[in-house]
């Protein structure tokens, strides 16, 4: 039976709601367990929030008289699409431009170095806070940036860092796993 209980939507925790870590890290496999400290909190993100795309690409295969007799699945992309808005936090940076890109703090002055270089991959973590306080927790274990959407400055918005973040399997070939638990 359809019950409205269920309907909900997908906030930001207040501690944080996007972490990025080195591949390795120690990952978490549920909502409440505390992230390694190697997990770098990326600040605000935008009002659009985290869009996951993950549908499969197939392709139809057809009898000579046109009628489809099976359907195979060429790949199934598993991404997630966010942008970023603290763009003074070297954290961010790193994120967008690689960690061997940025140096510095903001206090001290933060050098970024753009290039051609390959991203990095690493591990992500996001967490959401749902209807009545229920947690959701996504973790891609190995994850890299493969689009950076254009960066706008201008008088009247924030500048943002437009990510997009392919999800790869790992071990055990999976891209991604989602946590989630009601509020005790």
């Amino acid at each position: 039976m359809a019950d409205v209980a269920n309907v909900t939507a997908g906030k930001p925790s207040v501690a944080g709601a996007i972490y990025r870590a080195p591949l390795g890290t120690t990952l978490p496999t549920d909502t409440t367990t505390t992230l390694d400290a190697a997990f770098k909190e990326l600040g605000y993100a935008s009002e659009d929030g985290l869009t996951n795309t993950n549908s499969p690409e197939t392709e139809n295969i057809k009898a000579w008289g046109g009628q489809i007799v099976l359907t195979v699945q060429n790949s199934k992309d598993d991404t997630f699409k966010f942008t970023l808005i603290e763009a003074l936090k070297a954290d961010v940076l790193e994120a967008v431009y690689g960690s061997d890109n940025v140096s510095g703090t903001l206090a001290n002055g933060i050098s970024v170095t753009v290039n051609g270089d390959e991203a990095e991959e690493a591990s992500w973590v996001v967490d959401m806070i749902m209807r009545d306080n229920t947690m959701k927790r996504i973790v891609i274990p190995d994850a890299k940036v493969t689009e950076v959407g254009d960066i706008v400055y201008a008088d009247n918005s924030a500048v943002g860092y437009e990510l997009t973040i392919t999800a790869m399997p790992d071990t055990s070939g999976n891209n991604h796993y989602e946590y989630i638990k009601a509020a005790e």
